[in-house]
């Protein structure tokens, strides 16, 4: 509140209290000037009790202890809560993640979203303890100052990748007056990842797939135009084209699979599965449904595991695409080896798998872009035993929606080890006890 206004304000309850006391105010003046008048009291002392009767005239009245408790027994309702009570229950009962600051940047309150957004938040922190964006603690310090709202979109990189954004709203005393100080920061997130993901979704689905089905489609249409021209006659021909033709259908069907699949995953990379599976179980399934490509191969498939199931929050069926196909990127292209081995072990709270095999191994410099989309080490070779380039992608995308770590080894001649690490059921569930 500006100085003029509270010297206004103040002007105006005194004028009040003095009309209210002006009956007892005029008996006192009228009493003491007579008894001055008199001679019974002297004009000083006269003046002297005129002054104290005055400043008690204008004293705010009390409530005597006594009368208040009758009336609270006499069923008196209560007073409404005060603003700065409705204020931190308004911001609790939000439904997107919100923050209310006093003027130094305190947290005053938090709500349930906000608190699953921003996990070290707590009232009575500063700010900065849980928001350690400079570009937004800068705005609140600015909308503080000026009392203007401000918006600041901004990218976190820890645990996920996530784009946020946050609304900076000054809560002033006086809406209407110019100059009243802040009082309150609201401030609000918004996610905007799901919507920048199908956005990206879209650029990428385009111009992955212009890419990657040109190939195909020019082998089909220039087979068509062959079997329609020359060949049209020649049966040896036709079956030969209509068999290429067949397998190229194939890898733009398996192309176009994975892409969607990738996108799915990718829209949901922010939302971490919750339900209990068994590892034991998924390897056991993956290692039943390869079967055939490992005696195709003449490969072994060992799997060492222990006795009890191994639990894990996690999506069944993106578990099981995972280690298909690491399984059988271990059996197309490390089957060199004769044996592949999937193996569980326990680490403290994680559990973790690994898939080595013994083929040619992978050079040191492919090994940091292996999870690139479209990456190949060997792009004719790949092509050949029908991959898409998009394997290992889907795989670190479904590992980084589990909260968990891919690791990749490799020497050359010796072969490699792919192993993923997740927490393990139990040991989440007691994380999560602890947090709350």
């Amino acid at each position: 509140m500006a100085l003029g206004d509270a010297s206004r304000l103040a002007e105006d309850t005194l004028r009040e209290r003095l009309v209210g006391a002006r009956w007892i105010l005029g008996a006192a003046a009228l009493g003491l000037g007579g008894a001055a008048w008199a001679d019974a009291i002297e004009p000083g002392t006269a003046f002297v009790i005129g002054a104290l009767i005055a400043g008690a005239a204008v004293l705010p009245a009390r409530r005597r202890p006594v009368a208040a408790a009758l009336a609270r027994f006499a069923g008196e309702p209560k007073a409404p809560p005060r603003a700065d009570e409705r204020l931190p229950a308004l911001v609790r009962a939000l439904p997107e993640a919100a923050l209310l600051l006093d003027a130094r940047g305190t947290v005053v309150a938090a709500n349930a979203a906000a608190v699953g957004l921003l996990a070290s938040v707590r009232v009575g922190d500063p700010v900065s303890f849980a928001v350690r964006v400079p570009e937004v603690l800068e705005a609140i310090r600015a909308a503080t100052a000026d009392g203007v709202a401000r918006r600041i979109e901004f990218a976190e990189r820890v645990p996920i990748d996530r784009l946020l954004r946050a609304d900076i709203v000054p809560i002033r005393p006086g809406l209407l007056r110019d100059g009243a100080p802040t009082e309150a920061v609201l401030l609000g997130f918004i996610d905007l990842t799901p919507q920048r993901r199908v956005e990206q979704m879209r650029v990428d689905f385009i111009a992955n797939a212009s890419h990657e089905l040109r190939t195909p489609l020019a082998s089909l249409s220039g087979f068509i135009e062959t079997l329609q021209g020359p060949a049209r006659n020649d049966a040896n021909a036709r079956e030969r084209f209509l068999k290429i033709m067949g397998e190229q259908a194939r890898r733009m069907s398996r192309l176009i699979d994975d892409l969607l699949s990738l996108s799915r995953i990718e829209l949901n990379a922010h939302l971490r599965p919750e339900t209990e599976v068994d590892l034991v179980s998924v390897i056991s399934h993956v290692r039943d449904a390869l079967g055939p490509i490992g005696r195709e191969r003449d490969v072994e498939v060992a799997f060492d595991h222990p006795p009890a199931p191994v639990n894990v929050r996690g999506d069944r069926d993106e578990l099981i695409r995972v280690f298909e196909n690491l399984v059988e990127n271990a059996l197309k292209y490390g089957g060199a080896g004769g044996r592949v081995e999937v193996g569980i072990v326990r680490e403290g709270p994680d559990v973790v798998v690994s898939v080595r095999d013994y083929g040619p191994g992978i050079a040191p410099e492919h090994v940091p872009r292996l999870t690139e989309r479209f990456y190949r080490v060997d792009t004719a070779h790949s092509r050949e035993q029908g991959g898409t380039g998009l394997g290992l992608a889907i795989v670190k995308h479904i590992v980084a929606r589990h909260r968990g770590k891919l690791g990749i080894e490799s020497v050359p001649g010796e072969g490699s080890t792919f192993s993923v690490r997740l927490s393990a059921a139990s040991a989440t569930g007691q994380k999560q006890m602890t947090d709350q």
